[in-house]
């Protein structure tokens, strides 16, 4: 039996504005006609990353007069083309009506961004995503990398009519969009304006909608939680932010936190689910007849609780294929709150690639975790939520050195950065040793197959030492986040990826599976 969000208990807020010479007198609750009010509910998803068993859980439970997203609702690249299918067809049954395009849509080519946004019945907005034109780049560029017009199928804004009354839906892309690219060669020619000229075509925006008499604003956002709160305080007239990109968990509403005042001093509600669609939301608000917000309520639905309905199983799996049931997981220990935290889950992915192939040292990097063992029955579509990129396996020989430089700069690049990403490195045939103080590896051992540690001079490491490893042809070739293990023509690169491999692995250790994998991160001070 699916609970639904009735049983939920909502926070209920009634505004009182903060003084402000331009805040109107008949703004208050009191001078507010109940005929004049104008009653809304707004579900909304964020950041769902491809979740496609969470998708279809959602579905059972998101209600709401207008139904919105804060954006990175698909991921990968162009591989995972079924996988950017099932997010179009979880938009169109969950009657999604606008997105805001997030980093991970831009994880493909834009010609396969262009085939999923025309299958998707709604709009993706980004008032601040600007490319050069088609005509002035090089035809190879063009060819090799599927370019496409992104003003064909990405709007500014839109106006919706919900019950009778218009409202304003505007979007926004991150402005670390270039920085957060998975593969910045297929978006050269695209960029994201910064906050501050951001905030100003918003305000215009807005602006232009207050010409045709609209008073309801929303504004779609993958700026994240602190960006948000600059611009609803830099512009008046937006009454609802529906966000995404730092995976906040916005329970209620509360002043100061995702209650905010505009330039105006009215009132603007933040909402954001958290990360993976292990949350979803619904937000009451009711307007007055100037279309400001007088009352809310905002509720976050925990997804686990839904049950996922056989038509939409029965839907997905024709898109996804049929899930092959593959053993059983005996004990799983919670997640990691945090990317600098050593993952049990990541690490027994690492197991499965270093013994299904015969390596000598798997890597996987911390952020690429998506979701996460469970205890029960497991199957292949749940592990493919665990590894949800569909780049294939790759295997070469290594350096000692450049094993030791890439986790040298992994360490470094995700204590420094924003998110602490690309997060630790998830191993097996290895051990490492941090200093969180002085953010720098300091130790490491290689661990062979019966267990014994070989000590690495991380401050001398062999360059004629050499390791077979293996990981994914991202991390091995790529080198966004690592630097280079191994170029593409060094490798050997095969039809399958990190999930076939789980699979397989499970499969041939024949017995409930223990995900207890630890152990091989120290940290020391």
């Amino acid at each position: 039996m699916n609970i639904t969000p009735i049983n939920l208990q909502f926070n209920n807020y009634k505004f009182s504005f903060r003084k402000s010479e331009k805040t109107s007198g008949t703004n208050s609750l009191e001078k507010t006609p109940s005929k004049d009010s104008f009653e809304l509910s707004v579900g909304y998803v964020n950041d769902l990353h491809g979740q496609t068993n969470n998708m279809m859980r959602i579905l059972s439970g998101l209600k709401g007069d207008l139904i919105l997203s804060g954006g990175d609702n698909d991921i990968g690249d162009e591989k995972n083309r079924h996988v950017h299918d099932a997010t179009a067809e979880f938009l169109n049954l969950a009657g999604v009506r606008a997105t805001a395009l997030g980093n991970h849509e831009m994880d493909t080519k834009q010609g396969d961004l262009q085939e999923t946004a025309k299958k998707y019945n709604g709009d993706i907005l980004a008032i601040n995503l600007t490319q050069k034109p088609l005509e002035s780049q090089s035809a190879d560029d063009v060819g090799n990398f599927d370019k496409a017009d992104i003003n064909e199928f990405i709007k500014k804004s839109v106006v919706v009519n919900v019950k009778g009354e218009k409202i304003g839906l505007i979007g926004t892309t991150p402005v670390d969009l270039t920085e957060r690219a998975t593969h910045p060669d297929y978006h050269k020619d695209c960029s994201a304006l910064d906050l501050e000229k951001t905030t100003e075509l918003i305000q215009k925006e807005i602006d232009e909608l207050k010409k045709q008499g609209i008073n309801k604003v929303i504004l779609l956002s993958h700026l994240g939680m602190e960006r948000d709160k600059e611009v609803a305080q830099n512009t008046s007239g937006i009454d609802i932010i529906i966000g995404g990109h730092t995976h906040e968990l916005l329970e209620g509403i509360k002043d100061d936190e995702n209650l905010i005042y505009s330039a105006s001093g009215e009132p603007v509600i933040i909402t954001e689910a958290g990360k993976d669609g292990k949350h979803f939301g619904k937000l009451n608000v009711t307007f007055d007849k100037n279309g400001i917000i007088t009352k809310a309520q905002n509720n976050l639905a925990d997804t686990s609780l839904f049950h996922r309905n056989l038509i939409h199983q029965y839907m997905f799996n024709q898109i996804l294929g049929e899930p092959e049931q593959v053993g059983v997981i005996s004990y799983a220990p919670p997640a990691p709150k945090s990317l600098m935290e050593e993952n049990p889950h990541a690490n027994f992915m690492c197991d499965a690639m270093l013994n299904e192939m015969n390596a000598d040292i798997a890597l996987w990097n911390n952020s690429g975790t998506r979701n996460y063992f469970k205890e029960g029955a497991i199957d292949s579509s749940d592990i493919k939520e665990i590894a949800p990129f569909a780049d294939n396996i790759s295997v070469a020989e290594v350096s000692e050195k450049t094993i030791v430089d890439a986790f040298r700069t992994a360490v470094e690049t995700s204590y420094n950065s924003h998110g602490n990403k690309p997060g630790l490195l998830a191993v097996s045939g290895l051990e490492y040793t941090i200093s969180p103080s002085k953010k720098t590896l300091i130790g490491m051992n290689f661990v062979d197959k019966n267990g014994v540690k070989h000590s690495i001079d991380i401050n001398n490491p062999r360059e004629d030492k050499k390791y077979k490893v293996v990981a994914d042809s991202f991390i091995m070739s790529w080198g966004k986040e690592y630097g280079v293990l191994a170029r593409e023509e060094e490798c050997t690169e095969y039809p399958f990826n990190k999930a076939h491999l789980a699979c397989e692995y499970i499969k041939h250790l024949n017995k409930p599976v223990e995900i207890n994998q630890t152990g091989r991160i120290h940290f020391e001070d």
